[in-house]
């Protein structure tokens, strides 16, 4: 059984997609981060950077958004990550940018205090802005247009021959606007002539409503919107044939039930509304679930476990036996059970964590190679399913597997974390021993340096009960070979870490 939950609260929105009961997939959407990819808008070029063949442009969307000149030129490569295309071309379209590509350069194509039509096609994470891309492409249900492309194709995922033909036929038999083009997506499939047709004109009548929109407007502005959380939500319960869509929210509910009234001849949708006082993510585990997501350690039932960690570089999972129990004479067997069911868990905490960029797998070590092609075939199994784009590699002979993941908005530990300002965001505070050595070498500094020769030391009361029983008689015996004298005083407001210097005379902080 399939369901879709949609927690709806006054400044944040959560998508969570069930399986038989168990959390499938996650997505948390703050009001303030609204999604920006796929909205179109009038951009102002604000720098252009020769070195890197790039220019930074503002949008009116806080940080300025980044375009490479790879994104200005025919790039059939992006159209082929978001929408997982086909084409039947007579020619490597992927030669032909990169040779267009090398005898451009980004100045010829761009100019301070220009005005540009531009794409997000990867949304701003932390400091960084959003990539950007002059290469329009408009999504419906069925069809994605290609305004300034002549392209045809239709998505890799349509496996039945037969449909594929069908579609390549009929869209090439379109009557379009020259130099524009059309992707047929997997809902395609399924959609008869007259609907593809229809969409069409309503794809073609929304580009000519930027363009209007475009010439009309004097600053950076959002032409164009991509289409919300709770649309999507019930597009893909629709296209997926999920079985009931749960919404707390009666607004949200009516809202769904006038969207799905459209499609309501193609799928039979359990469209509800939660109407229990036990919140609805509580009722369906969703928030047990969530919280294990945070942690970094993730127990399977099998009795290993997962590590989870990230730099700024990668991500990384370290898999353990932990207290799985096996015979002792099939010990490779029993390695390759956790593994498998690590490799299961790996790409459900992928969609739930929202990780992207480079990921490095480290399964435990198995003798047999059979067994580690096992291993492989079963997570790329489990990846297949995952809606943002993955590439695997093989199984390296440590046990390792590199991966990369699609990265379309942030991670779920970057919408509800930031940096811890007392550990710097490392996760660590320093032992009571480490602090014992910076506050004998701070002393130092305030006699020597700052010629105070009465001072009163204030630290945390754990720290203090450390310097009790292991150093206090130690400073009072420095300060009487220094001729001064040290004070000693707690305060349970301050951090762990800090301790302070006070001249007992003026009772001033003296800074070190």
């Amino acid at each position: 059984m399939h369901e879709i939950l949609l927690n709806i609260e006054s400044k944040e929105m959560r998508y969570a997609h069930l399986k038989n009961g168990q959390l499938y997939d996650l997505i948390v959407e703050r009001k303030k981060e609204r999604q920006l990819t796929g909205n179109i808008y009038k951009g102002h070029v604000t720098n252009i950077l020769l070195n890197i063949q790039s220019a930074f442009i503002d949008i009116n969307e806080g940080e300025n958004g980044f375009i490479h000149i790879s994104d200005i030129i025919e790039n059939t490569k992006k159209f082929e990550q978001v929408y997982d295309m086909d084409f039947d071309l007579d020619y490597d379209i992927s030669t032909l940018d990169a040779k267009q590509q090398k005898n451009l350069d980004i100045q010829q194509l761009m100019k301070i205090d220009q005005s540009v039509l531009v794409q997000v096609v990867k949304e701003p994470i932390g400091t960084k802005g959003a990539r950007l891309t002059s290469n329009i492409s408009i999504a419906g249900r069925y069809l994605v247009l290609l305004p300034n492309s002549s392209h045809r194709g239709v998505s890799r995922k349509i496996e039945d021959r037969t449909a594929r033909e069908r579609l390549k036929k009929l869209i090439r038999s379109f009557e379009m606007p020259k130099d524009m083009g059309l992707i047929c997506r997997t809902a395609s499939a399924a959609a008869s002539a007259e609907m593809l047709i229809a969409e069409a004109h309503d794809l073609l009548n929304n580009w000519q409503v930027i363009m209007e929109n475009f010439q009309k407007s004097n600053q950076p502005t959002l032409l164009y919107e991509e289409s919300d959380l709770i649309k999507r939500a019930v597009i893909t319960a629709v296209d997926k044939r999920f079985d009931r869509l749960l919404i707390d929210d009666y607004a949200t509910y009516q809202n769904c039930k006038r969207l799905y009234s459209r499609y309501a001849s193609e799928h039979i949708l359990r469209i509800e509304y939660y109407r229990d006082k036990t919140p609805m993510f509580e009722r369906f585990n969703v928030e047990r679930e969530i919280e294990k997501t945070l942690r970094r350690k993730i127990w399977l039932g099998s009795g290993g476990y997962l590590f989870f960690d990230h730099t700024e570089a990668m991500h990384t999972i370290d898999v353990n036996s932990g207290r799985s129990s096996g015979t002792k004479t099939d010990v490779e067997e029993s390695l390759v059970r956790i593994n498998l069911e690590a490799a299961e868990e790996i790409a459900r905490q992928l969609r739930l964590r929202n990780i992207g960029g480079l990921v490095i797998c480290d399964f435990i070590d198995m003798r047999l190679r059979k067994n580690q092609r096992r291993i492989l075939e079963k997570l790329k199994e489990c990846m297949k399913e995952d809606s943002a784009k993955c590439t695997i590699l093989g199984m390296s002979e440590f046990g390792l597997v590199e991966m990369t993941r699609q990265r379309n908005r942030g991670s779920l530990i970057q919408t509800i974390f930031t940096g811890c300002p007392y550990c710097h965001a490392s996760g660590m505070v320093k032992t009571h021993e480490s602090i014992s050595i910076e506050i004998e070498r701070a002393f130092k500094k305030v006699v020597y340096c700052h010629q105070q020769f009465a001072v009163k030391l204030v630290v945390h009361p754990d720290m203090e009960h450390y310097l009790q029983i292991i150093d206090k008689a130690y400073l009072s015996r420095l300060s009487e070979e220094m001729n001064a004298h040290l004070d000693f005083e707690s305060n349970d407001n301050m951090h762990l870490n800090d301790f302070h210097f006070y001249s007992t005379i003026n009772n001033k902080r003296i800074e070190v």
